[in-house]
């Protein structure tokens, strides 16, 4: 049996997985309270990552733009980053934080940035001199990288411009959870809150699924404040549980403020939660508590009722954020599924180096290609010629036509996710999350059985 790593080398896109760096930047700064990202570009930049994310979680966000013309490409769009955030600045009262996010048309262009927030600045002390608006420099060119590496930098950014002196220490975790949805979030705040655990969570998403209540306000909003960046270098230490989705940020406070960090694997499937759960009872000397126990057993007995007799041998596809990918390839090893394809949707080459795709390598007992620089376009030709067969593909909802149109069920996980209701609100990490997606990929299985009238009689009798 082989794995083969392999990077497409492309001219062009068919069909993209992944969006733009500036896409990743802006899920990031939403995720802050009062916070507006800038993004210095065109219109589009913004706004059509503003319909992404209101298809995936149903609701609308602030986002601005500079707006950038004709004008701007030639003589610099300086001046119009310069008047968005005036604009913003005394139009909202509240704001705190401006991520001024970059795109390819002005990093292109060359604009100066870092010397335009000097500027503004001194007109935030000459104009405002009683409040304090952080201005994040986010350097994100559209022509590398994916929102996966956006999302990383603007992270980091924040935590770099917010997170300036080491002070008291506060007793508390930091939590870099990665790009997870809201369901992710609140679970993982549940095993903090069981363990005793105070955290703050970067970013924290909960209030995305935002209740409508009787006053009529407004609470769609990230939760991580300015204090708890100021706070981070004091914390006992720092998990991420993304390698490429906010690491880079809890190594920043390592290197700088000497806080201990530690990389967990992404908290996919039950060794990896017990892995993630291992390391922050060694970062806090909090033990796990019983409850947790419990949810363990739970899971494991929801997915052996499943995993021998529905998913043994089962082959699996799988696309979308290689932290997401990966641990669930990990997850279908656990419950006997066969990952079989793993497609990851940029040119970062670290991907090959990766120890947790080393061992799928080292351990796997079937053939499986790992494709980085990837598109959907490779899934979709792999099965048209029948380089793979497959029983089940999972990734996010922009592969359901390939789906739909070759007979294969479909498990929708990772961003975005669209065309099913409620996702973003139910968990896929933890033990929870397990169980969870365990039952979602059955139950799909159920019912491609039942539709094509393939042994659908054992539903009879399980």
């Amino acid at each position: 049996m082989s794995c083969e790593i392999t990077s497409k080398d492309r001219a062009g896109i068919i069909n993209p997985m992944f969006d733009c760096q500036p896409a990743g930047a802006q899920y990031a700064g939403i995720g802050v309270k009062d916070s507006i990202p800038l993004v210095h570009g065109g219109q589009g930049c913004s706004m059509f990552v503003r319909l992404l994310f209101a298809q995936h979680f149903k609701e609308n966000f602030d986002i601005a733009s500079t707006s950038l013309h004709e004008e701007s490409a030639v003589f610099g769009g300086n001046k119009r980053m310069e008047e968005g955030v005036q604009v913003l600045v005394n139009r909202y009262p509240e704001l705190r934080v401006i991520p001024i996010i970059t795109t390819c048309s002005t990093e292109v262009i060359g604009d100066d940035v870092e010397g335009t927030i000097n500027v503004l600045n001194r007109w935030l002390k000459e104009n405002h001199p009683y409040r304090k608006v952080h201005l994040v420099p986010v350097h994100t060119p559209s022509f590398k990288g994916s929102h996966v590496s956006g999302y990383d930098e603007c992270v980091k950014a924040m935590v770099k411009t917010m997170s300036k002196t080491k002070a008291k220490p506060n007793g508390k975790l930091n939590v870099f959870p990665g790009w997870v949805n809201p369901g992710d979030v609140v679970l993982l705040k549940s095993y903090l809150k069981d363990m005793g655990v105070d955290a703050t969570v970067f970013m924290d998403t909960e209030d995305f699924d935002s209740p409508m209540l009787p006053d009529k306000t407004n609470h769609t909003h990230g939760r991580t404040t300015v204090e708890d960046f100021q706070g981070a270098p004091n914390a006992v230490g720092s998990i991420a549980l993304a390698r490429y989705e906010g690491a880079s940020a809890a190594e920043y406070l390592r290197d700088e403020f000497e806080v201990p960090a530690i990389v967990s694997p992404t908290p996919y499937g039950i060794k990896n939660t017990d892995d993630m759960l291992e390391a922050i009872s060694r970062l806090t000397g909090r033990e796990i508590p019983d409850s947790l126990v419990r949810e363990r057993g739970i899971a494991l007995d929801a997915l052996q009722d499943l995993a021998h007799m529905f998913f043994a041998d089962k082959k699996v596809a799988l696309f979308g954020h290689p932290d997401l990918v990966i641990g669930l390839a990990q997850f279908c090893r656990e419950v006997q599924l066969k990952p079989v394809l793993l497609l990851l949707g940029d040119d970062n080459n670290k991907y090959k180096k990766d120890p947790r795709i080393l061992e799928l390598k080292n351990s796997v007992d079937h053939d499986m290609q790992v494709v980085c620089n990837a598109d959907l376009w490779d899934l979709e030709r792999r099965i048209r010629d029948k380089e793979v067969e497959l029983d089940l593909i999972m990734g996010h909802s922009k592969g359901r036509y390939i789906a739909i149109d070759n007979n294969i069920p479909m498990v929708r996980v990772g961003f975005p996710t669209f065309d099913r209701a409620g996702l973003y609100r139910k968990p896929t990490i933890g033990y929870k999350g397990a169980m969870e997606l365990g039952e979602a990929i059955a139950n799909a299985l159920f019912a491609h059985m039942e539709y094509n009238k393939n042994k659908e009689w054992i539903l009879n009798t399980w």
